[in-house]
């Protein structure tokens, strides 16, 4: 049985937005028919955890709206409601990655929110969910070392700044669009960040299938463990390298991206790794495509979790 954590206030009233907030709830109407699969609200997530990653002024920017430019870094339109729902999607990320340590698996059914960095947001992105559920955790000794593995399209550059200052952190980013000050490289040959000691990254080139993904998942989990077997495995499980996305440059199907998932979920279970995913990106105009993606995500840890491999 895989716990979901879903919450219907994870969808701000933004408006008509490029952000297809409806996503969550689809997702969590397609989970009640599957068996395998628990749905279960979280608890918000608490100042005081925020306050382990992002900073006092930007928290209070996004409670208050003042001043609306920093409440407004990420690119969402400010209202008193965006504060809870960013706190409950962080909360989410928080239980998944708790219930990960029980039961082998575990999901949030919003975004890691990889763009976020610790004084401002990018990207539609407020609070670093995948940071603060990794400090959160830390903060009660329920883990020592994280992985986080970002499969979204988008370069984790949020992700990565908060991990050059947290040695108990490796993040390893993949990924076909490049991702700096709040601007996205379709063209990865343009761009190009630093990497460091506990933040990889690797650029996916125009065109790439399922086969090359394959290639390049087999040859860079490993790069996860190079530091010693991490307590916990945060995956950021991106719908946007779907060919049909319109800021995708890559040739992946809804079976390459399935093919993808259960990857990342059989090496997991190779190295006794406990998981917790979000949902993340995925902006094809046609959103049961997206839809589609993430509820194989589920189909790909139920066939591993199934499996005696």
């Amino acid at each position: 049985m895989i716990a979901a954590f879903y919450h219907p206030g994870f969808a701000a009233p933004i408006g008509d937005h490029l952000m297809p907030m409806r996503k969550f709830a689809l997702v969590a109407e397609g989970l009640k028919s599957n068996p395998e699969v628990r749905v279960m609200e979280p608890a918000p997530v608490t100042e005081e955890d925020l306050r382990l990653v992002h900073t006092p002024e930007y928290i209070r920017a996004v409670r208050t709206g003042i001043p609306r430019a920093l409440a407004e870094s990420q690119k969402l339109p400010w209202s008193p409601a965006l504060f809870p729902s960013v706190c409950l999607t962080n909360g989410a990320c928080v239980a998944a990655a708790r219930q990960a340590q029980r039961d082998g698996l575990a999901a949030a059914l919003a975004s890691g929110f990889h763009h976020a960095q610790a004084d401002h947001g990018e990207g539609f992105c407020t609070f670093n969910g995948l940071v603060v559920a990794t400090d959160a955790l830390r903060k009660q000794g329920e883990v020592q070392t994280v992985a986080i593995l970002d499969l979204d399209l988008h370069y984790g550059n949020g992700t990565a700044a908060l991990a050059a200052t947290r040695p108990y952190l490796r993040a390893l980013s993949i990924y076909g669009n490049d991702y700096q000050a709040n601007v996205a490289y379709r063209d990865v040959t343009v761009r190009r960040h630093t990497d460091g000691p506990n933040h990889l990254s690797v650029a996916l080139p125009a065109g790439c299938d399922g086969d090359g993904l394959n290639e390049i998942l087999d040859r860079h989990l490993p790069d996860l463990l190079k530091s010693g077997r991490p307590d916990l495995l945060l995956y950021q499980a991106g719908a946007d390298p779907l060919q049909e996305d319109p800021y995708s440059p890559l040739a992946l199907s809804e079976v390459d991206l399935l093919e993808r998932d259960r990857r990342v979920f059989a090496f997991a279970k190779q190295h006794a790794l406990p998981v917790a995913w979000v949902l993340a990106g995925g902006y094809a105009r046609d959103v049961a495509k997206i839809v589609e993606v993430h509820l194989n995500t589920f189909k790909a840890g139920s066939m591993v979790l199934a499996s005696r491999a």
